[in-house]
């Protein structure tokens, strides 16, 4: 996966036991996917009063936990589109001197809306080709 997120994590974000509480994994990837749109949209902005998207379902599988001094990120893609709809893959690691281990993963579906409307829209052209593009750059 290209794109990449880093994560401040914050004392508030810890549970009794020290550990990140779970919850927060999926704010993690929710920000990451903000920071996906703006790394693939560049200076094209999306004016999400008018059309954007809206979580239809979210999957996350747990590996490990996470403690206030690691050092997480969020890597991004879109791994699968649709008509309407598309599929945004995650990969939350813990950056370790040598290494990165994967602490989670999970799996979002997007759908896209027109929120004047309030109705189902298809993938924006524009949005499809942004996004092809991106993945398909070479590193």
């Amino acid at each position: 996966m290209k794109h990449k997120t880093k994560i401040q994590l914050r004392f508030k974000d810890l549970d009794s036991l020290g550990h990140v509480n779970n919850a927060n994994f999926v704010t993690y990837f929710e920000l990451s996917r903000v920071d996906y749109f703006r790394a693939v949209m560049g200076t094209k902005k999306i004016d999400w009063s008018t059309e954007g998207i809206i979580l239809k379902k979210i999957e996350m599988l747990f590996n490990a936990p996470i403690l206030l001094e690691n050092e997480i990120y969020v890597y991004t893609r879109v791994s699968r589109f649709g008509t309407k709809s598309f599929d945004m893959s995650c990969s939350i690691v813990n950056q370790l001197s040598d290494r990165e281990v994967e602490v989670a993963s999970g799996l979002a579906v997007v759908v896209c809306l027109n929120y004047k409307t309030g109705k189902t829209i298809e993938i924006p052209p524009l949005w499809k080709q942004k996004i092809i593009e991106f993945e398909e750059k070479s590193d």
